[in-house]
């Protein structure tokens, strides 16, 4: 999706009948269509081949020729099952950067293991730390492990093309689901490493930075983040109270850590005693990071996502007109953007195949004929 939003020409490769699993998780749908599919598989052109089909497979191998990157996340060794495995392409086509991503990568004692989001939040040590002080594990609010891969993904086929400038070879880019929630928890694990102290949760609070969590006003909840003794010095101001400042338990951020519980409580009954509103400007004025706990429709509504374009409109052939996510990353020479609507199952299989590999009508009609593509 990234890489498609910044004028990547995608090629989704769907099998005949099924497709995607994403196009049936929901509700809610947009026509046929759930509004999760439709909403990741924006700017990518559908086809659907039969790989099972020899005369597929070789098509197929056809289309890879014309390619630059490929990206599969089937479990490891069904690629080599189909001869579509990176040393088997790689010795046909050299410039061809190959990407798997799997849950486990490719060797070692967890690679055939099954893996979904879920899975792998509680594998890499994610669910461990995520949840209510009481113990109560809680998996993230979206898909946290999915996404850490897509990204870490696409990060390193950029990667490989940057060398492939310098070289003129493709390479394997091998992205677990594990390695990249490990690597995004850096600082968790550097905690851990450093201390040979298990962490456990926290709720809304930070292991290394107090205060540094949510609370609750009259009327809402509301976060703050005290990250350094000046913004501590200011934040006791704000909140009048500096008599804080100076606190034989808060003076400095390790005895604010220490003292975590205390703090907290002590904060905790001055911010009941006005609207999130009110401390939410105090806080603001005084630099001191802070946010109301803002819903969907909060922050799908708010100017500021509004002036970064976040929630574009978009118009599928048979869903209708469909808000969707912007594009996180604003370039300013070559600005990228959402492109066209999520792909009908096999929407361009014949214009890509004529485009592509110079097939003509007939061809094509023999193709459906034979159920290598859809009719």
């Amino acid at each position: 999706m990234l890489l498609a939003d910044f004028g990547a020409e995608i090629f989704k490769l769907e099998s005949p009948g099924s497709g995607d699993m994403g196009r049936t998780w929901g509700p809610p749908f947009a026509g046929e269509y759930a509004s999760f599919f439709l909403g990741l598989n924006r700017g990518k052109r559908g086809i659907s081949i039969n790989l099972k089909n020899p005369a597929g497979l070789a098509l197929c191998l056809r289309l890879i020729e014309r390619m630059d990157v490929l990206i599969e996340n089937f479990r490891p060794g069904a690629m080599q099952r189909l001869g579509l495995d990176y040393a088997s392409l790689h010795a046909k086509y050299p410039r061809l950067v190959y990407c798997s991503i799997s849950g486990y990568g490719q060797e070692g004692p967890s690679r055939d293991e099954a893996a979904m989001d879920l899975i792998v939040e509680c594998s890499s040590g994610f669910l461990s730390i995520t949840g209510t002080e009481s113990g109560e594990q809680v998996r993230s609010g979206y898909a946290v492990a999915d996404v850490n891969a897509g990204m870490h993904s696409a990060i390193g086929i950029l990667l490989a093309l940057r060398a492939r400038d310098q070289t003129g070879l493709g390479q394997y880019v091998d992205v677990a689901m594990q390695d990249s929630m490990i690597s995004a928890m850096s600082s968790n694990y550097m905690s851990y490493l450093g201390s040979n102290k298990v962490p456990t949760p926290m709720g809304a609070s930070f292991g290394t930075v107090v205060p540094y969590t949510v609370f609750s006003a009259q009327d809402r909840a509301f976060s703050i983040a005290v990250g350094s003794e000046k913004l501590w010095v200011a934040f006791c101001e704000a909140i009048a109270h500096p008599e804080l400042t100076h606190h034989p338990e808060f003076a400095t951020n390790p005895l604010r850590v220490t003292n975590r519980r205390a703090l907290e409580k002590v904060l905790a009954a001055v911010f009941r005693q006005r609207p999130m509103a009110v401390w939410v400007a105090r806080l603001r004025a005084a630099g001191i990071p802070c946010s109301p706990v803002l819903n969907f429709d909060e922050v799908a509504s708010s100017p500021q996502t509004k002036l970064r374009e976040m929630f574009p409109i978009l118009d599928h052939p048979t869903a209708g007109p469909q808000r969707i996510t912007g594009t996180p990353i604003k370039l300013s020479e070559t600005p990228g953007a959402p492109g066209t609507a999520a792909p009908l199952l096999g929407e361009h299989t014949a214009i890509v195949l004529k485009e592509l590999l110079g097939l003509d009508d007939q061809a094509i009609e023999e193709l459906e004929q034979t159920a290598v593509i859809p009719s």
